[in-house]
């Protein structure tokens, strides 16, 4: 199969991380797809860092108890805890040396969605942030079996409301449609079978933490999935990862993030779902196969991505030593592309791809990377910061394929950089 060249690298880096550093593409260069594949997949611990001061959820509590100005002192004063959240979650994506790993954090956090718009206990959303960190390379069926008991996603989808004799469906559809199966593989009664297996889930308010109340759950017999019997939640999640089907959709999720948002190829949706299943959910397997397959460095799927708010904002950035803006100033401009970090629009999360872009993001998108790149004091020094390469090997790190406008004729690398950065190929990995 031959060795990696540079573009080959470049391609392999700017999918899987966030961003393409040189160096991150420089050190693949030259080495097997096995070799460098096993590289990316074998990363170091991820490190979550400390939490900003949080306010715990019983002492909200007792704010919110007192009378109507300690609800509304309470409720401001998580807005503003919930705003450093997502600059803690911005300097994070920033400054980490995980960033495979923090790629797939963020992955999870679109597909297990929760917000703190509906949670409203940025406690409860730093600690699934960390869960997702931790497992997001790890295993999916130990991955699922934990979000169904994290505190966030019991109150995003209302799991503590769920309990005997007045059954909440809200986890139980969502289970199905959006984390395992997806629509059409299952019907209505299934999900009030779910519905009733998870009855008595709850959170403990006080403590911020899982609890089960046996008062609460209803052990009456269901079928489900065509078994019948008296089923506890994590039964039902079992049944469910015996299907071929549930490690087909998470298969087709990686086709989109990593292949293409157009329709995936079921030969390769197939064959990963059984590697993916045969392996017990190894998230590792299943994207080790994605990496390996000839669709992932099949040359009519490069540069067809269309970078999401965090690949423009925070990918460019780590990439090139341009002057780091104020991680407020951050946390607003995602809001202005679409991606509020914590605050996925609907249940479904990000629909991302093509997506990404309308008139209005474009011209923000387009006004951020026409600030980085103007020349000021501060910028001057990116010329000494660059890489020593050729123009040619720039402009091949920097976009994914050939400029869409023509290159500037007045020589100098950060008038290049510049070009390249506001060519609309840059918008595309």
């Amino acid at each position: 199969m031959g060795r990696l060249s540079f573009s080959d690298t470049r391609h392999l880096v700017s999918r899987t991380a966030i961003g393409q550093q040189w160096g991150g593409v420089k050190a693949l260069e030259g080495k097997t797809r096995a070799e460098a594949i096993n590289i990316l997949l074998s990363p170091s611990a991820p490190k979550t860092p400390p939490a900003p001061k949080l306010t715990p959820w019983a002492l909200v509590n007792r704010m919110s108890m007192q009378n109507g100005a300690g609800k509304k002192r309470a409720r401001k004063m998580m807005q503003q805890e919930g705003i450093r959240l997502k600059r803690w979650w911005m300097l994070h994506l920033l400054q980490n040396d995980t960033p495979i790993n923090e790629h797939m954090t963020l992955f999870w956090h679109n597909h297990f969605t929760s917000s703190l718009e509906k949670v409203e206990q940025p406690n409860l959303i730093y600690s699934q942030n960390k869960l997702l960190r931790e497992n997001a390379l790890g295993n999916f069926r130990i991955l699922l079996h934990k979000v169904a008991r994290d505190p966030a996603m019991l109150v995003y989808l209302d799991g503590s409301e769920n309990i005997k004799g007045s059954p909440n469906e809200n986890f139980a559809r969502e289970l199905l449609e959006l984390f395992t199966l997806g629509r059409g593989h299952y019907n209505e009664k299934d999900i009030k079978a779910a519905a009733i297996a998870f009855t008595g889930w709850g959170v403990d308010r006080n403590r911020g933490t899982y609890a089960y109340d046996a008062s609460k759950h209803d052990n009456s017999p269901v079928t489900f999935m065509g078994r019948t019997g008296r089923f506890s939640g994590d039964q039902i999640i079992d049944i469910i990862l015996e299907k071929p089907r549930a490690a087909e959709y998470i298969a087709e999720k990686f086709w989109k993030e990593f292949i293409s948002d157009k329709a995936p190829d079921y030969r390769y949706i197939k064959n990963w779902g059984a590697a993916f299943r045969k392996s017990n959910y190894n998230i590792r397997v299943l994207y080790s196969e994605v990496l390996n397959s000839p669709a992932f460095w099949a040359p009519n799927y490069r540069g067809t991505l269309t970078k999401s708010p965090v690949d423009l904002v925070v990918g460019t950035l780590r990439a090139l030593p341009f002057p780091k803006l104020p991680d407020t100033e951050l946390v607003h401009i995602m809001q202005l592309l679409g991606q509020d970090l914590f605050d996925p629009p609907t249940v479904k999360g990000w629909e991302g791809g093509k997506h990404w872009i309308d008139t209005q993001t474009l011209l923000v998108r387009t006004s951020l990377l026409n600030k980085l790149t103007r020349h000021s004091r501060a910028s001057a020094k990116v010329q000494s910061y660059l890489p020593r390469t050729t123009g040619a090997e720039v402009v091949e790190w920097l976009l994914p394929l050939a400029p869409a406008l023509p290159l500037p004729t007045t020589p100098g690398k950060r008038r290049m950089v510049r070009a390249l950065i506001l060519d609309p190929v840059f918008q595309l990995k």
